[in-house]
């Protein structure tokens, strides 16, 4: 069953998270490729952007070789600054959907840069937000939040009625509150809430770690759709396996043939769009995603350590794939 942010069609309803440091283009291709529906890159400073940052633009490349929609999360905490960000990401890169950071609980950016979660105390200022970019921008604008600021504080239904009114396009729910993180239990019940007080699709997300939890999250809270964030981390497949079980398709058995050849395209994919030396940086901690729980996980790790380029990590999941666990 697919939904529509503004008149873009989303062809299902499985979405991957901004996660800092994994949603690049690179893990993005793998993700479409096990058919995603909607995409979201991890989150760009707005005022980065402005300023020109080589760096921060370089986060971007490659996106125009995705074939799924794709929105690009900013963050920031001035209203200005950040329609000026996300009409300049609009002009340069062709983007379609703009996604506004209101739900990241780290000290850095809710609390020294009051963004992110730090907007959920100020209703009035979210609202500012969000009109400011839809007013000056040529592109649909979402909204990622979670429950509140903290217990005393649980206002997304008062935050997503006022962003509907701004103009948003699409809300994304994580029903944590920032005093939470990622600790303890996410409250479903504040999703559904939610889709019962706005008109605008609204997004799940928190505690999705399995196919049964795709399901039960769209029929307990009757959302259009489910983030999956940390749970996809070494293991895309959840993607597949969900939109089969969905409908009531046989899952999919990941072989240990089938996870290296992925985590093969992945490097290349990061090499790509990141350069070799990065790319060996990064596919480290995949690598440990990708064999988590298999035992001989830590001598692979530390062989890829050991290399500073990607012949050699492809040399080693070479070996890997014929046999070769020690």
């Amino acid at each position: 069953m697919s939904f529509k942010i503004g008149d873009i069609e989303i062809k299902n309803r499985i979405v991957m998270a901004p996660m800092a440091g994994i949603s690049n283009t690179a893990y993005m291709k793998i993700c479409e490729e096990m058919g995603v529906g909607y995409a979201v890159t991890e989150l760009i400073s707005s005022e980065a952007i402005i300023r020109g940052n080589k760096k921060t633009f370089e986060m971007l490349n490659g996106l125009d070789t995705l074939n799924i929609p794709v929105a690009v999360q900013l963050f920031g905490a001035d209203c200005n600054v950040m329609a000026e960000a996300a009409k300049i990401l609009v002009d340069k890169f062709n983007i379609k959907i703009i996604d506004v950071n209101m739900g990241c609980p780290v000290p850095k950016v809710a609390i020294r840069a009051k963004a992110g979660s730090c907007l959920l105390k100020d209703v009035t200022k979210a609202y500012e937000m969000v009109k400011t970019i839809v007013d000056n921008v040529e592109a649909f604008v979402t909204v990622k939040i979670r429950s509140g600021w903290d217990a005393n504080s649980i206002n997304a239904i008062e935050v997503a009625k006022a962003i509907e009114k701004a103009g948003a396009s699409a809300i994304c729910v994580h029903p944590r509150t920032r005093s939470q993180g990622y600790s303890g239990k996410a409250d479903w019940s504040i999703i559904k809430q939610v889709k019962e007080n706005v008109n605008i699709p609204v997004i799940g997300n928190g505690d999705v770690k399995s196919c049964d939890d795709v399901k039960r999250m769209l029929d307990e809270t009757s959302c259009d759709a489910v983030m999956i964030g940390r749970a996809l981390l070494g293991n895309p497949w959840l993607i597949k396996n969900s939109l089969n079980y969905l409908q009531g398709k046989a899952l999919v058995e990941v072989t240990m043939k089938e996870r290296i050849q992925v985590l093969k395209k992945h490097l290349r994919y990061l090499v790509e769009f990141k350069g070799e030396k990065t790319a060996c940086l990064e596919i480290r901690n995949h690598i440990a995603w990708y064999f988590k729980g298999i035992a001989f996980a830590n001598n692979i790790k530390n062989k890829v350590y050991q290399t500073s380029n990607i012949h050699d990590i492809i040399k080693v999941l070479d070996e890997l794939e014929e046999g070769n666990y020690e």
